[in-house]
């Protein structure tokens, strides 16, 4: 298949520039793959769409305020960082800009010198390892100096960093949101486990690949980028005892769907306890093993998440919905609406 095939028209004005103010009165937009129906609904109402016993399978990463800028310790020259991992010790393989002035050597300074690095090797797609040096706390230091790292499609200043985590946002390690899950409050997840449904946290650090465009015409030559996933022995036993009782297993975005497809086809369909590095790229034609349902946002034109949901839906049908989503006014993006897909 072609990236053309995933394209669409989008409105400008339909990319949500900030969020709203209560997380779970966003739009939702029910689709049925069995019988082609759509609903439109609000977010809260997800809780009529889980079932007493099914698992609802969350990406518990934190986001780190992971956009640096200083400043070339030699020639003053501005830089700017965008975490993405670690790779060891006070090693980070950050996106630099202007990467090709940061060759091998070169120091940089943030803060007025309280976080300094040095990089230490060259990647592409203006990638680099850069070693940090700081006094104290690492992760604090960060918290202190760094900037949430919003796409580039958002232009407004968010006011408040907490409105780009989750409510139950735990791990630190993400270059981005998991933004399937911004639309939960503390309140309606009481409510969705009040109603009998299981809730279910896993891990993936979302990284590089958020940031890249598919840059190829046939998909089957796209490299994805890897992340790390760990799902706990605790959240696999629930999970199988779900499986089992016939219930399904929902998943809370396209980050939750690659870690649980990821883990089914290492063990052979099974949900085991695992962690590790998942490059999976999701596509139609891809069998699901673990994933019934799933909430996710909507994504932009020709990106791997559009082809995710269509591997899951239709490709045609999910661009049926997307336009419909258009005409209706619904929000795009991060900060946008919805849509549970079962």
């Amino acid at each position: 298949m072609h990236t053309d095939d995933f394209d669409f028209t989008l409105p400008e004005e339909l990319i949500a520039q900030t969020p709203l103010e209560k997380r779970d009165s966003s739009k939702l937009l029910v689709i049925d793959r069995q019988t082609h129906m759509m609903t439109d609904t609000r977010f809260d109402h997800i809780l009529d769409e889980l079932d007493p016993g099914d698992a609802l399978v969350m990406n518990n990463t934190r986001v780190l305020p992971a956009r640096l800028y200083g400043e070339k310790s030699e020639t003053h020259g501005h830089v700017e960082f965008l975490l993405l991992k670690n790779t060891q010790g006070d090693q980070w393989e950050v996106l630099a800009k202007p990467a090709k002035r940061l060759k091998v050597g070169t120091k940089v300074s943030f803060g007025d010198g309280r976080l300094t690095a040095t990089i230490r090797e060259e990647l592409e797609h203006g990638g680099r390892i850069a070693e940090f040096h700081y006094q104290g706390i690492f992760l604090e230091v960060l918290e202190s100096l760094g900037e949430m790292p919003l796409p580039p499609y958002i232009h407004e200043k968010l006011g408040d960093k907490e409105r780009y985590q989750t409510v139950y946002a735990k791990e630190n390690g993400s270059a981005a949101a998991p933004t399937a899950g911004l639309h939960f409050t503390k309140e309606l997840l009481q409510k969705i486990e009040n109603k009998g449904v299981k809730l279910v946290y896993l891990t993936l650090h979302v990284g590089l690949g958020t940031f890249r465009p598919v840059a190829v015409d046939n998909i089957e030559e796209h490299d994805m980028h890897s992340e790390f996933y760990s799902l706990s022995d605790d959240a696999a036993q629930t999970l199988r005892e779900v499986k089992a009782a016939g219930k399904r297993i929902v998943a809370v975005g396209t980050t939750s769907i690659r870690t649980l497809e990821t883990i089914g086809n290492k063990f052979g369909g099974t949900i085991q306890a695992d962690s590790g590095w998942t490059n999976i790229f999701i596509k139609p034609g891809y069998q699901f093993k673990i994933v019934d349902a799933f909430s996710t946002n909507f994504h932009l034109p020709k990106s791997t998440l559009v082809m995710l949901v269509s591997a899951f839906a239709g490709r045609k049908f999910v661009l049926d919905a997307y336009q419909h989503a258009i005409e209706e006014g619904y929000r795009f993006f991060s900060f946008g609406d919805a849509m549970f897909v079962k």
